[in-house]
């Protein structure tokens, strides 16, 4: 059994329940040491964590330190290709809670399972490191709200993987929208399609001998071991997922809360479910959320987990729809339309862009979201994606769930998020935790 570690174990504070202020930025002291040379962890390493692993190897004045991973096989294949790029092995660490006491360590860079991001950021703030979190930032909305609290009780840096908020074509299409280019923006659409096959159903197996399952479950509440869960079907699972619509719509709906210059819902709906296939998938397979804000506006995400039927020609976007026109983008690039349809602006990028990659869109456009996190830890720049910013982007998607789960459209706090009158889906607002794992700040 891997120890708990006391300072992870208190309790949830019930305070979250009375709302959440956030912090504004806050300019955090410059990195020590020789040209400012920053030390990093990565945790989670088997799929999109081996991706950033490497862009993170590949940046100037930067230090892998430690690969972190609970398989063996995952954490040896990734210090081998990190070893390739820099010509040091980092050193190779099972459980990640015993390296956060390395005064020598700057930062961590986790992309564990969706269950272990807030708690193991909040653990590593806490330790006095700065952090680059994947999305889903959080498994559920009370998680985000301790990591923003960490960040600003630490003073530490946390930075959502949303990588689209540091692209600079995307970032060109939103200023001229905001700018009047299609007029009073009043609808946007967002997409994710994939072409997804059945997961079956799971038998109970032993656990392989180079995986310590105890210490991947973590935090969530213990189940036994089946044979189709790990490494990528976890995301269909609620005990540890949180399906497509964080998996994917993140970024769609990042982008569509940035656009429309929103924060928080009015109201948000979800229908759909596990259509396609008989098996032991949760989550929907397809789903459509709908959003409506308080400035006046709307949206709507659709996800289609198996189907690769693409939408406006692409297999992932957002359109947005004004008074004077529309606004097609998604990868980094975007397209302007007049109010008859016809095309008048197309600006596109040179660098490659995949959509349904699982391990990254493309590795130029990480390494600018990881450049800027890197560069605003030695004081030189502000994060693109702050956790408070990306915590409102990752709420919308949880609402989203907290509609399908509990049937019914949910009313919201404009103020701060939080879901009005309504027990059933307000207990789904956090989670039960295995005892002895619960996370605090």
């Amino acid at each position: 059994m891997a120890p708990s570690r006391r300072d992870f174990i208190r309790t949830t504070s019930v305070g979250l329940a009375a709302g959440l202020t956030i912090p504004s930025a806050f300019r955090m002291e410059k990195i020590a040491g020789a040209n400012n040379r920053i030390r990093v962890a990565v945790i989670g390493v088997n799929g999109r964590g081996s991706s950033l692993a490497g862009t993170f190897a590949r940046q100037k004045d930067t230090e892998i330190s430690y690969i972190c991973d609970v398989d063996e096989h995952a954490m040896g294949k990734c210090i081998d290709s990190v070893k390739k790029i820099t010509g040091i092995a980092p050193k190779g660490v099972r459980d990640f809670r015993t390296i956060l006491d390395d005064k020598n360590l700057d930062a961590v860079v986790i992309a564990m399972p969706d269950h272990w991001h807030a708690p193991a950021t909040i653990l590593a703030c806490k330790a006095g490191k700065h952090v680059y979190v994947e999305k889903p930032c959080s498994h559920n909305p009370a998680e985000g709200e301790l990591m923003i609290r960490a960040a600003a009780k630490y003073k530490r840096l946390v930075q959502m993987g949303t990588q689209r908020r540091s692209w600079d074509i995307l970032t060109q299409g939103m200023n001229e929208m905001k700018a009047g280019a299609i007029g009073r923006v009043y609808f946007a659409k967002g997409w994710y399609t994939n072409g997804r096959k059945s997961i079956g159903y799971g038998k109970e197996v032993p656990v392989p001998s180079w995986l310590d399952y105890e210490l991947w479950q973590g935090p969530a509440p213990r189940r036994p071991y089946r044979d189709n869960l790990i490494h990528y079907n976890w995301h269909w699972f609620w005990n540890w997922g949180t399906g497509e619509a964080l998996n994917n719509g993140t970024h769609e709906i990042d982008l569509i809360r940035w656009g429309l210059g929103e924060d928080y819902a009015l109201r948000v709906n979800s229908a759909g479910g596990r259509y396609q296939y008989k098996d032991d998938w949760e989550t929907p397979d397809t789903q459509v959320i709908t959003f409506d804000f308080p400035g006046g506006a709307s949206a709507m995400w659709e996800g289609r987990s198996c189907n690769r039927q693409p939408v406006e020609g692409r297999d992932r976007g957002v359109i947005f729809y004004g008074d004077q026109g529309s606004m097609s983008t998604g990868d980094n690039r975007y397209t302007l339309y007049d109010q008859q349809g016809k095309m008048v602006k197309d600006v596109k990028s040179d660098k490659p862009v995949e959509g349904r990659n699982t391990v990254s869109p493309g590795e130029e456009l990480d390494a600018v979201h990881v450049q800027n996190f890197l560069q605003a830890l030695r004081g030189n720049e502000k994060l693109n994606a702050p956790i408070e910013t990306g915590f409102k982007s990752v709420l919308l998607c949880q609402l989203g769930n907290i509609a399908q789960r509990a049937g019914h459209t949910l009313h919201i706090d404009k103020a701060n998020g939080h879901i009005l009158n309504d027990k059933d889906a307000q207990a789904l607002w956090s989670r039960e935790y295995e005892k002895g794992w619960e996370p605090s700040v």
